[in-house]
């Protein structure tokens, strides 16, 4: 990966700049643009055409469609922490800028690495600042349920006891709860859809019969991870070629 000068150096900028180089841009942010697009149309093509209990199957078994609602950072880690991620999403899009001013006009397959980064981060940033869902925090009560639920309140109820909790958006599929036993507040959510079918065989030590990848995840999470790994092999390919230099 290049670096940049020093701050002794005439110019911060390298020799052969990829951020003074309209191809280079072309290349990055048509990557990130085609790749938001796919994101966020997919999301609302799975959301809107498919019930929330419903799975469909592509590439013939190896993926589900399946719908589901995240309230933390990639692959459901941190939930709750919605200002947390806007603030690293921010700062995200601040080092991809640095890494694309950073490299040289060559760097083609770290500008493309970027895109893909700032793609995912803008997919994900962008439902966590318009989709909002009714997050329900589950105190056990009676049935001793413990947990959270995002999905959709549902005005059903004939008296003040009960509140119905469906599907995020639409409320398919209510449950009804007591509203002693539970606590509600809206937060920012992602939309995710693709789930990974397949499971360990049998002759892996206590791993069979379990999912190999458990999450459900989308475009943006899949478009994050292939950037960072393929950012990662140029940052180990150049340094091997400063090695050999």
């Amino acid at each position: 990966m290049t670096r940049c000068p020093n701050k002794t150096s005439s110019s911060w900028l390298p020799p052969q700049a990829a951020i003074t180089h309209v191809v280079s841009h072309v290349r990055f942010w048509l990557m990130a643009i085609a790749v938001l697009a796919l994101d966020l149309w997919s999301k609302q093509h799975v959301f809107a055409t498919q019930d929330s209990q419903e799975s469909r199957p592509i590439l013939g078994h190896l993926f589900e469609l399946r719908r589901s609602i995240n309230d933390g950072a990639v692959f459901g880690f941190f939930t709750g922490q919605v200002g947390l991620f806007i603030v690293a999403s921010l700062f995200a899009f601040a080092f991809v800028f640095y890494l694309f001013a950073c490299s040289r006009r060559n760097q083609w397959f770290m500008h493309l690495a970027l895109g893909l980064i700032l793609a995912g981060a803008l997919g994900n940033l962008y439902d966590r600042a318009t989709m909002k869902a009714d997050i329900v925090i589950l105190k056990g009560g009676p049935t001793g349920e413990t947990g959270r639920l995002p999905g959709k309140i549902v005005d059903r109820a004939t008296n003040d006891k009960y509140v119905y909790i469906g599907s995020w958006p639409d409320g398919e599929h209510p449950r009804r709860f007591a509203r002693d036993d539970i606590e509600v507040h809206q937060q920012g959510i992602v939309r995710d859809f693709i789930k990974f079918v397949p499971k360990f065989p049998a002759w892996v030590p206590r791993l069979a019969g379990r999912d190999i990848w458990p999450w459900v995840f989308n475009i943006a999470d899949a478009a994050l991870v292939c950037g960072v790994g393929a950012l990662l092999c140029t940052s180990w390919s150049g340094r091997r070629s400063e090695q050999d230099e």
